[in-house]
């Protein structure tokens, strides 16, 4: 089976990190995004993964290297297209129109989800994943008939439906998928914000007949914004509760949950709760909660909480809440 990730787009409500990093690979609790989307596929999805499309901007060949061993390391294929101009969701899925043939998963990976029960795609030409919210008004919706979905709507005024489209679709046949995406393109049939909408494609594929079913899932955590990309890491971490020797800190106080990464030296500090430090990093004199810290930082003489620190930072004597890029020195 083949996976399709569009993740071209920029990212902006995670800046400074999205500067050097698409949002997908940001960590959490040591993993990049997408490849805990990886690995939840392969727990819950009763078909193998062998390939993997990414959709991609402008970014560089270090991306596509991280992703190709991303892939590797789940036991796939990588394979890449471009997205020059964002124009929707429906838009990004056809930059992968060559893989838009047999068995497909289209994820879009803003989000991460979980859910205790594997998924059957069997006996379905489509199958969509849902979560009930509070406010459908701010999603994408899917109105059911008994097991079946019947009807697809996009940020609806009305409370016709709590049940979310989390981004994750699976499709029997791609190329019928391709070719309603392709109808929408060639006729102008744009939706919500002017831009080509993937449910409008589900919604001719509905009218021709299709078989669209629905999966649940137990948990579904944005991680789209600085204070949700927090939140969710805290979330997994609790969730998680990954181990490591504390003795190796003499002298320091760790209030877990944290996320402590081989080779990461910690002294004189007290570190957490709702904390994740990546490898190679070190910490020196400082009160940390709440924060994440990627690789190879430095903090020394400084309390952070509700923080997001870059790869490669120096920051020395920093109090409150910051969020510093890739490759910074901050002295206070």
């Amino acid at each position: 089976m083949r996976l399709i990730i569009p993740m071209a787009g920029r990212g902006t409500r995670v800046r400074p990190h999205s500067h050097t990093t698409p949002k997908p690979l940001l960590p959490v609790a040591g993993t990049m995004i997408v490849e805990r989307i990886v690995q939840t596929f392969g727990k819950t999805l009763n078909r193998d993964i062998d390939e993997i499309c990414f959709v991609l901007g402008d970014f560089g060949d270090e991306v596509k290297k991280s992703l190709a061993e991303m892939s590797e390391r789940q036991g796939a294929k990588a394979r890449f297209f471009k997205q020059d101009i964002a124009k929707g969701t429906a838009h990004a899925v056809y930059c992968a129109a060559e893989a838009l043939e047999d068995e497909v998963i289209i994820v879009f990976a803003d989000t991460l989800f979980d859910t205790q029960t594997k998924v059957s795609v069997d006996d379905a030409d489509s199958v969509i994943w849902l979560k009930e919210v509070e406010d459908p008004s701010r999603f994408g919706v899917a109105v059911m008939d008994g097991d079946r979905i019947k009807n697809f709507v996009e940020k609806p005024k009305e409370p016709i439906s709590n049940l979310a489209i989390i981004g994750v679709y699976y499709f029997q046949d791609g190329a019928n998928l391709k070719r309603e995406i392709e109808y929408l393109l060639e006729n102008n049939i744009v939706g919500h914000g002017d831009e080509y909408q993937l449910t409008d494609a589900l919604d001719r594929m509905l009218q021709d007949g299709k078989t669209f079913k629905s999966a649940t899932v137990d948990e579904w955590l944005d991680c789209g914004t600085l204070p949700a990309w927090l939140e969710t890491s805290g979330e997994i971490v609790a969730k998680e509760h990954p181990t490591f020797d504390e003795s190796r800190y003499p002298g320091c106080t760790i209030n877990k949950p944290v996320f402590i990464a081989d080779g990461v030296v910690v002294t004189d500090s007290e570190i957490g709760p709702n904390v994740s430090i990546e490898s190679g990093c070190t910490i020196s004199g400082s009160k940390i909660k709440n924060t994440i810290i990627q690789h190879d930082s430095s903090i020394t003489n400084s309390d952070l909480s509700d923080s997001t620190i870059g790869n490669n930072v120096v920051l020395e004597g920093a109090k409150g809440s910051y969020h510093v890029g890739d490759h910074s020195e901050v002295r206070v």
